[in-house]
């Protein structure tokens, strides 16, 4: 059984955790899965938005605990640099939109990758847990960067410590994702997102990614000069051009992600 499930559908890249008997958690065979698939959604132009997602009950539990315990346990330093910060770096860098949609648990690691994802929705039976604390780990995947970011610091800090799980509805009330749907509607829902950004300016959501990933370390000078060059680069796409001419002619843009 394959550990990573990929289609495209719409011009969206759908990806699916699937290893649902252990919930999604991670080995290094999916792992590094993942990044290839993000790489191949990269290099092909007919992906022009990702979408990722998990089978089963759970979205993803995190690291599967028996590659770190055992004979010839994979250390830490391993899994973190050539597993989840390849991850979560790829999703921040990859020049297309990532819309993440949370069908059930994430945990630990899997609620960190899902949260540096652009758009995060959620099933309404989905929940949030940073457990790193319940076996005497910190947060890692980019989480001790981001979770302090989307919903403040305090909350963060303990979320973190205490471990709480936290459900969709409080997720998005504290800004900590984008939206959660019903059980019925949140397939189709998510996957609409995904869909509609596909067929959208994808150029100028590169470039909103740049923008943002250094707004998180910039000054308000530099984000400007930031802002600058980059609305610059923007008005020389394809789409900017047509976007302008369907506004004049009062008709539908069909936009290319050029």
């Amino acid at each position: 059984m394959n550990s990573i499930l990929f289609e495209i559908k719409n011009n969206v890249g759908i990806i699916t955790l699937n290893r649902p008997d252990k919930f999604n958690s991670f080995n290094r065979e999916m792992a590094l899965l993942l990044q290839h698939t993000l790489d191949d959604c990269e290099r092909d132009k007919n992906v022009r938005s990702i979408y990722i997602t998990g089978s089963g009950k759970a979205f993803c539990a995190g690291q599967d605990l028996g590659e770190v315990i055992g004979e010839n346990p994979a250390t830490f330093d391993k899994i973190l640099i050539e597993h989840y910060n390849p991850i979560v770096t790829r999703i921040r860098n990859i020049g297309k939109p990532v819309v993440c949609a949370v069908n059930g648990v994430a945990a630990g690691a899997g609620a960190n990758i899902a949260l540096c994802c652009d758009i995060v929705v959620a099933n309404e039976h989905a929940s949030f847990i940073q457990a790193f604390s319940k076996i005497g780990l910190i947060p890692d995947s980019g989480g001790t960067y981001f979770l302090p970011r989307l919903i403040g610091f305090q909350k963060a800090s303990a979320l973190m410590m205490l471990g709480d799980k936290v459900n969709a509805v409080d997720a998005e009330k504290m800004g900590m994702i984008y939206k959660h749907f019903s059980e019925e509607d949140f397939k189709t829902e998510s996957l609409k997102i995904a869909e509609t950004l596909a067929q959208m300016p994808t150029q100028a959501f590169s470039l909103t990614k740049q923008a943002l990933n250094q707004s998180l370390q910039n000054s308000f000078s530099e984000q400007l000069n930031l802002e600058d060059k980059l609305q610059n680069k923007a008005a020389l796409t394809y789409d900017y051009n047509e976007g302008v001419n369907a506004f004049i002619e009062k008709r539908k843009p069909n936009f290319k992600g050029e």
